[in-house]
Formats: structure tokens, sequence, C-alpha cells
């Protein structure tokens, strides 16, 4: 984060001096039992949301909740005052929550803006100043913000087209007009998220091993002369080679003995 981001048109954070990257695809590895482990950046967010007392990080508008806390500094988050104001909190122990007064109520006013309200019942607005206040007891143009996710970082634009970031009493602002180190921050939740419990296992693979097996026999067979080549040997290789971790190979092994797989020798 030594690098600035910067405002560009669409809404969007680029790094200046920013090359093209790219695609790399992830893969699961294998348990010594066949089991899928878990990818390397599925085992870091759990780490990170359990050092933050359950509360994970929020990457993209979609999964914005009704109640947020907005971290900064690690562990540190914004808090809100009693006469209105907003600033830094103290910063929090490994594996403790954010408090109270830093958690907030978001309302999303379009696809692409959000609203904050603090647990005094009061919006946030942005002041001619550029001083972040949550003082205003209905929601105007003054009080609406839009996050700007890019390449797994956030930084949250003010109606003043600044973004939000902290001065050096630790008042929160929105005087820049570039993204910097101090403008980068993290939304956090503590919503429980629906996962897909074979969201780990390929399309092909779920099913029975007859239906795994059929499903990649369309996925790489050539289809020459339009027909379906299924190996007829017993299925029961397949339903072992599952238990034992090794079914793509036997699979693969069954393919190219019935010619069907383009990538068979």
């Amino acid at each position: 984060m030594a690098d600035s981001y910067s405002m560009v048109k669409g809404g969007k954070l680029k790094l200046k001096g920013q090359k093209q990257k790219s695609k790399k695809h992830k893969s699961h590895k294998r348990k010594h039992d066949g089991s899928l482990t878990d990818a390397p950046d599925k085992t870091n967010e759990r780490e990170d949301t359990n050092k933050h007392g359950g509360w994970w990080e929020i990457k993209k508008f979609a999964d914005i909740a009704a109640n947020v806390a907005i971290e900064f500094e690690d562990n540190t988050y914004i808090t809100a005052l009693d006469n209105g104001g907003l600033a830094l909190g103290p910063t929090r122990k490994v594996g403790e929550a954010p408090d109270p007064a830093e958690i907030f109520t978001t309302i999303k006013v379009n696809e692409t803006k959000i609203a904050f309200k603090s647990g005094y019942g009061k919006y946030w607005g942005v002041e001619a100043d550029g001083k972040v206040v949550g003082v205003a007891e209905a929601m105007g143009s003054r009080e609406q913000f839009e996050p700007v996710f890019q390449d797994g970082k956030l930084a949250i634009s003010g109606c003043n087209n600044c973004f939000l970031s902290y001065d050096e009493e630790g008042r929160i602002v929105c005087l820049s007009r570039t993204a910097g180190p101090k403008e980068m921050l993290r939304v956090r939740s503590s919503a429980a998220r629906e996962r897909d419990p074979l969201e780990d296992i390929p399309k092909e693979d779920r099913g029975s091993v007859k239906e795994a097996e059929i499903n990649y026999v369309k996925k790489f067979q050539s289809f020459q002369d339009r027909r379906l080549r299924v190996s007829e040997a017993d299925k029961k290789d397949l339903k072992k080679a599952k238990r034992e971790g090794d079914l793509h190979e036997v699979m693969l092994d069954r393919r190219e003995k019935m010619k069907a797989d383009r990538y068979c020798k």
C-alpha cells in the first residue's frame, strides 16, 4: 500500500504504475484421505475473522450488511461520540470484537451508494470543511457515501468526492481526492454468511461416481462420431478410487482405454 491510489472515471481506483496481471487459477490440494483441503485464501479469511472477534471483511458491495464496523488501522475502528463527532477508537485486542459505539447501521441508497447511521440514530454527513459528523436527522445528498472496491482494496468517497480518512487528532474527515494508504480501510460485518456446502467440489464431481464419469466424458470427449463412449467396467473401481482419493486418475485411465479423451496418450 506504499503506492497511492487515485480516482478515475467510473468510480474505480487505479494503482499508479500498475501493470495488468494475468489471472491465475487457484486449486485445492488433497489430504491423504482424499478430501480437499481449504484453499490458502479461505484459511487466511478464517484467521482474519477470528482475529477480529468474528467480524469478517466485506469485499464487494452486494455483501454490505445492515450493521458494520469500519476499520482503518489493524483492530482500530471508527467510533461515534456522544457530541455527534466521529473519531478513531482505541485499538482492540486480538480476538476482540468492535465496541457497540463502533457499530453503524448501513442503508443502501442505490447500487453504488450507502448511508451510515450511528447508534445515536444520526446520519453521517460531510461538512463544508471536510469533517465527517453524525448529526443529521434525515438523509440527503451530503449523507451519501460511495464504497469503491478494487484489487482487494477499499476506499469510501464522500459527497465532496474526497475519501474517508482521519486527521492527526484522530477525527474522521473527507479531505483527499486521491486514495492513499491513510484512505484504505476495511468494512466488517458479523452477519451470518450462507455458504454452499458444495462450493469446493467441482460441478462434474457432484452426484454419484457414475454421473461424475459421464460428466467428464462429456467434457473431454472429441465426439467425432457424436457417440458418447463411457467405460462399461465395474463401477466398484470408481467407488474405491473415490475413497482413496485418486478418482480422477482412475477415470482418466478408463477414458484412455476407451480412446474417448482428447488429452489421453
